[in-house]
């Protein structure tokens, strides 16, 4: 008996559309709003009341409604390249996408654009809105990982500075406080520390109930959930991180989970095989995740959106601005430099007791293939698919659900 979607999954979805839409009237009758990425320290932003919408997120919603590749080749013409870190390139084209066509009527044009410069390619996108007419640019610089101390999950919450190392955390520190001035000087508001103070300690909260969602989900045999529901669940709230909403949120999460789990409920009742998906969400496809069930009896029941939000965000501290500081500085390093990742998925596929992985690989991700060794090296066998997760045009060419069909049948299901 399989079971219905997850409530916490619907209605997150349902409060970011209405959100968005509230978010977008706002920006059209002249209020500012900023455009981020994932690795921006959001908190200074809603410390600041400035709304903010997630490029990442974003582009998941315009590969959900199947616009990507219209929006990318709005990228193409105007003589960008449309091949390389989609994720971050779609909102770009979305922006000249007639009104009919564009979801839920469109990104407004922001008033400020800010990202952390993780790569080369990312930086000229971001710079690309500051050549738009009303728009300005902030970028934050991207630091090296030190070598990292191992089970580096258990020190980064409090002993944050040993982790990631001061110098690091001092640079971060000093350009979040430029940003902060950038803001202040641009919109007349000053910021409140104590109110910054107050929306880290939420976080932390949100991050607590994302780790408790985890654990039980790792111990649940047969799992109660599919990550296509997960996914939405943990990322909404996350883009809300900081607010009494995104915390009711993750509550929410827990106890719709701990009922299926008291229940017995279960996605696939013939559980057989349990798999793990390394690398961002396929958002134009998410019915992909359950379409190895009847056949298999194969369960995708791990993905790195509660994972890394379980694991990832709390940052205990004093000081308001260097505990962001010490939030954002690794992110990167924690989902996908050697040795901060390796560790930390093979301590995730052991603890959800998977028999296989599929990993897909964009361009942008550094260390995929150290990734997979680590997870092959105990036993686990692993699926590497090169793709954009965000731009159809290149799942599509990639056959992701014929060479995962392959991979189950010579590969996992006699481990299994």
């Amino acid at each position: 008996m399989s079971v219905d979607r997850l409530r916490a999954a619907t209605e997150a979805t349902r409060y970011q559309k209405k959100w968005f839409l509230d978010v977008a009237r706002r920006a059209r009758e002249g209020e500012p709003i900023a455009f981020v990425n994932a690795d921006a320290p959001h908190e200074i932003l809603r410390a600041l009341d400035i709304p903010y919408v997630v490029t990442q997120w974003w582009s998941s919603i315009i590969a959900a409604k199947r616009m990507s590749p219209a929006a990318l080749e709005r990228v193409a013409a105007a003589g960008l390249p449309d091949f390389s870190v989609q994720y971050d390139a779609i909102p770009l084209g979305e922006q000249d996408l007639p009104a009919d066509d564009r979801p839920w009527g469109g990104l407004p044009q922001p008033t400020f654009a800010i990202a952390e410069r993780s790569g080369d390619v990312t930086q000229k996108i971001f710079e690309q809105w500051g050549e738009r007419d009303g728009t300005e640019t902030f970028l934050l610089s991207r630091t090296g990982a030190d070598p990292a101390p191992p089970r580096w999950w258990e020190l980064v919450p409090r002993r944050w500075e040993e982790a990631f190392g001061s110098a690091r955390i001092d640079l971060l520190e000093d350009e979040i406080g430029e940003l902060t001035a950038w803001l202040e000087e641009r919109t007349g508001r000053v910021l409140d520390r104590g109110r910054l103070a107050r929306i880290l300690d939420l976080g932390n909260e949100q991050a607590e109930w994302n780790r408790r969602t985890r654990d039980l989900i790792a111990e649940a045999r047969p799992t109660p959930v599919t990550v296509n529901d997960t996914m939405p669940a943990v990322m909404v709230p996350q883009w809300h991180r900081g607010s009494e909403w995104a915390v009711g949120a993750a509550r929410s999460l827990y106890e719709n989970v701990a009922e299926r789990v008291e229940r017995g409920d279960a996605v696939c009742r013939d559980e057989k095989l349990r798999l793990m998906w390394v690398g961002r969400g396929l958002w134009s496809d998410l019915d992909m995740y359950r379409r190895f069930q009847d056949e298999f009896g194969a369960v995708f029941v791990w993905s790195m959106y509660l994972a890394i939000a379980a694991d990832g965000y709390a940052r205990y501290g004093d000081d308001p601005m260097r505990t962001l500081a010490a939030r954002f500085v690794g992110i990167t390093d924690q989902l996908y430099v050697p040795p901060w990742s390796n560790e930390w998925y093979v301590k995730e596929a052991l603890a959800h007791g998977v028999d296989g992985v599929v990993h897909l690989v964009a361009d942008d991700t550094p260390g995929a293939g150290l990734i997979s060794e680590a997870l092959e090296k105990e036993g686990i066998p692993v699926l590497e698919i090169r793709a954009n997760n965000a731009d159809q045009r290149s799942s599509s060419a990639a056959r992701i659900p014929e060479r995962i069909t392959d991979f189950l049948r010579t590969r996992v299901s006699a481990r299994g």
